[in-house]
Order: C-alpha cells, then structure tokens, then sequence
C-alpha cells in the first residue's frame, strides 16, 4: 500500500460524496487553503471532502537552495527554463495515490476536483490532465502548465473534455499574467474548456475569485452527482 502524503482533511456535511484535492504553492503548507472553505457557497453542492496536502521539503535553486515544502524544485525566474521533470512526475504520483484513495474511499473520479495555486496550480494541471480516469474538474489558480511541451503526447483521452477553471491576478509579479496566458492558449489550442478569469490583484486570492470557484464548484459537482 502507497504511504500517502500528509494532509489535512475538512468535510462540508457528513458523508461526502465528491471530493476536491487542493495543493498549496511553494513554501505553504495544507493549512494555506484550508481556511478557504467555509468562505465557499456550497449549498447546491453535494457534501464534499476537501483534502488539502503538505508537499515534501526540498531545496529550491531559485531560493538560494533553502529547504522549504515544495512539489518540486524551481531552477530559473522565467519558471520554464530547466524545469525539474524528475521532482514534477514524483509529486504527480503522489498526488496520483491522493486521488485513488478519494476512488477507493467510494467517491468516483468523475466527482473529484483537483485544484492547486502557484506552484500547487501546476501540479493541478499536470497532474490532472494525465491522469487515466474522467475527473469531475480543474481548478488552476495563479499558476501555469509545467512540462507543456509534453502534453499532447501524454495527455488522457478520459480528460479531454474536463472542465478547467483557471484564475489569475493581473498584478501578479510571482507567476506573471503571460505565463498563465501561454498556458491557457496552449490548453484552448487542444480543445479543453478553459474558463479564464482574471482579477485586478497580484499573486493572492480576490473576493470574487471566491465566488467564482463557488460557482464552478457548484456547476461540475452538481451535474455530476444528479444536483442542480
């Protein structure tokens, strides 16, 4: 049996029957999100188990080597030069037996949702779009796609057609506004349904991006599961 990473775990209503899987970004930890849900409208959505994971601690090049939670290393301020495939793809599998164990727990894949900012939100989108089973959603929130020249050869048919919600602040100095814009080119180019939003903020959360994740929470989980 896989040992699964650390998490911290919150139930909207007893007996969930959707789940969403939310990755922090670099140098947070499970708790940066957590906070987050009772900010959520949630009453058309099904009971719902957040999971919100800690990354394992590493060095990162850009930081001067220092050790702090990270899904993987981070080697040029461009953040596409040199990527860290071998750290990208062992934190994918990971986040992989996250998933599985929602799947084994009685949730079906179809009504999880799997979401990240930063750092978080490129695993989320990595991740998510490789993986072998339809998922009720992507949530990619100031981040972008790593490894984006890989992914039509590796991409899963079974998410092709997965909603993805991506959100990014037009003041963000950390992951600038175009890197996310590449990003969502790239996955409109192949034929995903990217729902781009952006916000007047820098690399943070916004008031209405709240209330916009509440609505795509509500739209993919809700249909998915027979609710309106």
């Amino acid at each position: 049996m896989k040992t699964l990473l650390p998490r911290i775990q919150i139930e909207s209503a007893p007996n969930p029957t959707a789940a969403v899987i939310w990755l922090h970004g670099l140098g947070a930890d499970g708790n940066d999100f957590a906070a987050l849900v009772p900010e959520l409208d949630l009453d058309n959505c099904p009971p719902i188990r957040f999971v919100f994971p800690h990354a394992p601690t590493m060095p990162v090049t850009l930081n001067g080597g220092y050790v702090m939670p990270a899904w993987y290393d981070i080697r040029g301020t461009d953040l596409v030069s040199r990527q860290d495939a071998e750290g990208i793809h062992h934190s994918a599998q990971a986040i992989n037996a996250l998933i599985e164990h929602e799947i084994s727990l009685g949730i079906p894949a179809e009504n999880i949702v799997l979401a990240g900012f930063s750092q978080g939100c490129a695993m989320a989108l990595h991740t998510g779009l490789r993986f072998p089973q339809r998922l009720g959603g992507i949530m990619a929130l100031s981040g972008y796609l790593p490894l984006a020249e890989t992914l039509s050869a590796e991409r899963a048919l079974a998410n092709a057609h997965t909603p993805v919600f991506m959100a990014h602040g037009t003041q963000d100095a950390v992951v600038i506004p175009a890197r996310g814009e590449a990003s969502r080119d790239l996955l409109n180019a192949l034929g995903y349904p990217v729902q781009w939003r952006t916000y007047p903020m820098p690399h943070s959360v916004h008031p209405q991006e709240v209330a916009d994740i509440s609505a795509f929470l509500t739209r993919v989980l809700g249909r998915n599961t027979g609710e309106v």
